[in-house]
């Protein structure tokens, strides 16, 4: 099975590098979007597997209505800009002629009224199935959105996008590694036994590593580089144990089988659902202001 998951890490590195680096952000946007209806699926397939029926369509619907209005403030940008660069959203449902993200989880909202009130499903169903829907989107979709953003930010926009991604793909492999090689203190063994305080470190520690060797690529004091990775680290540690807590809950080992020795899709990129917007807020919030 090593060999399986090298080779599937390997094949999507080569195809995601040159993509972040020299694709356009709508060619981005474009496999964000299919990356996160795959990864939708698979978290309403989890669902299923304790009964809970999502509003599947209409759901992934709303999600790349989230993807369209992300690629659109990166063309017509629905912020306040100062010397064309990104300082503070502005405000209004319709920013900029730009749909805002609070018009896109409003329609989402009016979506599943009308099918809750019009369904012919059992109501038992009702909760269950706006539950799972509205978390589908606010837990998966609607995080994974921030990569287009963090694309579209300017010239460094690629290059960071590529630090989020490699501090994870670092942060995933050094825990990986040391975990197998020497773990022995369980970090949460009601949610994945495997998982060790050892690897958590190496992985802490890889993610810092990759900050170092970033500063040869991005202007951006060390200092920064390396905060933005350590909580792009931490963040991504939480996103993959709730994943995990996703799964044993519906009491599966993987989200699918799509990826040889990596699972499905969700398997995948669950640690990048929370560490792209960590790097991207901290970026917006943090760093740029005080340049």
């Amino acid at each position: 099975m090593m060999w399986k998951r090298v080779a599937t890490a390997v094949v999507l590195i080569l195809f995601v590098v040159p993509l972040v680096l020299r694709g356009s952000t709508a060619v981005v946007s474009l496999a964000v979007a299919l990356v996160t209806l795959l990864a939708l699926f698979e978290y309403f397939a989890l669902g299923e597997a304790i009964g809970h029926r999502a509003y599947r369509f209409w759901t992934a619907t709303c999600a790349l209505v989230l993807v369209y209005v992300q690629w659109q403030a990166t063309v017509a940008p629905s912020y306040e800009l100062s010397g064309g660069l990104i300082l503070q959203p502005k405000t209004g449902w319709f920013a900029g002629g730009v749909p805002s993200l609070e018009a896109a989880f409003f329609l989402f909202v009016l979506g599943v009224a009308v099918l809750t009130l019009s369904t012919k499903r059992p109501l038992v169903e009702t909760l269950p199935a706006a539950g799972i829907s509205a978390s589908g989107l606010l837990l998966i979709a609607f995080p994974l959105t921030f990569a287009i953003p963090l694309h579209g930010f300017g010239t460094e926009g690629p290059m960071l996008l590529l630090f989020a991604l490699v501090i994870t793909w670092v942060g995933d492999s050094a825990a990986y590694f040391v975990g197998r090689a020497v773990g022995k203190h369980p970090l949460a063994p009601h949610l994945s036994p495997k998982k060790t305080w050892e690897g958590t470190m190496a992985s802490f520690l890889g993610s810092l590593v990759v900050a170092v060797i970033f500063t040869r690529w991005l202007v951006v004091p060390l200092p920064h580089l390396l905060a933005m990775a350590a909580l792009g680290n931490v963040a991504g540690q939480a996103s993959d144990l709730l994943e995990s807590a996703y799964k044993r809950s519906a009491g599966l080992k993987d989200s699918g089988g799509l990826l040889p020795g990596h699972g499905g899709v969700l398997d995948r990129i669950d640690a990048l659902i929370l560490a792209i917007p960590v790097v991207w807020y901290y970026w917006v919030l943090i760093y740029w202001p005080r340049v």
